[in-house]
């Protein structure tokens, strides 16, 4: 049986999102963050230490003498016997507190390639099930400039060295882990997506309740029958004094371009430009750069996220690279 998800079983996994009611009042859950309001940095960074690298090389050795690829390994594979602890409580941060965490300190200029991706994927066991991140089946993306046109509407932007707009990715838990950092640009861009609604709840409550009701998305060729151009997805659901949100700005706008999709109200304008507004508000966002070795993990449940554009190597560097991986936890 398959450790992983496929693109479909992932996708429907993260929207099964109760709904029982719309808030009419600010959210108060531990997600509800603002960048301004954040205490220091050291509560939202964890760095490696020895021990528990040590830990971990003994871990990718007893994964490669299994003789499985990737896709067969199991936790079992990988054992970590206290670094899981720690690992658990990244994921309470994701699912039920802040909705972000940054690990530091794994050193993928002294590992291979190969022992990096055992290490980054069996880590990732850990935290839940990973998922395909398209219909091909990729199951750990690379993230880098392949030369692809930004213009293009059907090329994925993180193949790209452009900006890249606020949303979220159909996964409960997004993993990036650095291994080569941009010479100039490319920060992470992040804002809670509870306290943004918030935020419209108090400027605009006569819009917020918009955010409930069904968007179309752009589907961009990615449905392997051909059939689909868009679905329709609420942004927000609401239950049990917690909210989950996608939105994802790029695809509910380009998914004006099919002729049987209708166009977008006044309000649904002020509503989409509003909240990009907000997630942009220095008060409100969080930028963080990337350094090799660094893992950022983000719940996309609870976090909107963004990049800016960044330019090419110079001679002498390294180009940004990062390895993506998808989770879906148990609820």
């Amino acid at each position: 049986m398959p450790r992983y998800f496929s693109y479909a079983e992932q996708t429907a996994h993260y929207f099964q999102r109760p709904h029982t009611g719309t808030p009419s009042e600010p959210l108060l859950q531990a997600s509800a963050w603002t960048g301004k309001e954040l205490p220091l940095e050291e509560s939202w960074r964890t760095s490696l230490s020895e021990e528990q690298i040590e830990e971990s090389e003994a871990a990718i050795d007893s994964a490669l003498a299994t003789g499985k690829n990737l896709a067969e390994l199991n936790v079992n594979d990988f054992p970590l016997p206290t670094l899981a602890r720690t690992i658990a409580s990244w994921k309470a941060e994701l699912d039920k507190g802040r909705g972000f965490h940054l690990v530091s300190g794994i050193p993928v200029q002294r590992w291979d390639r190969h022992r990096i991706e055992v290490f980054y994927w069996c880590l990732g066991l850990h935290l839940g099930r990973p998922g395909a991140q398209n219909p091909q089946g990729d199951l750990l993306g690379v993230v880098r400039d392949t030369g692809e046109d930004a213009s293009d509407p059907f090329v994925r932007l993180y193949r790209t060295r452009s900006d890249i707009a606020y949303h979220c990715d159909a996964a409960d838990v997004v993993g990036l882990l650095c291994l080569e950092s941009a010479g100039e640009g490319g920060e992470s861009r992040i804002a809670s997506s509870v306290a943004i609604f918030n935020a419209i709840l108090a400027e605009r409550p006569d819009l917020a309740g918009r955010l409930f009701e069904p968007f179309p998305l752009d589907i961009r060729n990615e449905d392997s029958s051909g059939e689909l151009r868009h679905i329709a997805v609420p942004p927000c659901r609401y239950s049990g004094q917690s909210l989950r949100t996608f939105y994802h700005s790029d695809y509910f706008r380009s998914a004006q371009r099919h002729p049987d999709v209708p166009r977008f109200t006044q309000d649904e304008e002020s509503l989409l430009g509003l909240y990009e507004e907000i997630a942009n508000d220095s008060g409100i966002r969080l930028d963080m750069r990337f350094e090799p070795g660094d893992i950022q993990w983000l719940s996309n449940h609870s976090i909107v996220h963004a990049r800016s554009a960044y330019r090419k190597p110079l001679e002498g560097e390294a180009d940004r690279e990062l390895l993506r991986l998808w989770l879906s936890l148990e609820r």
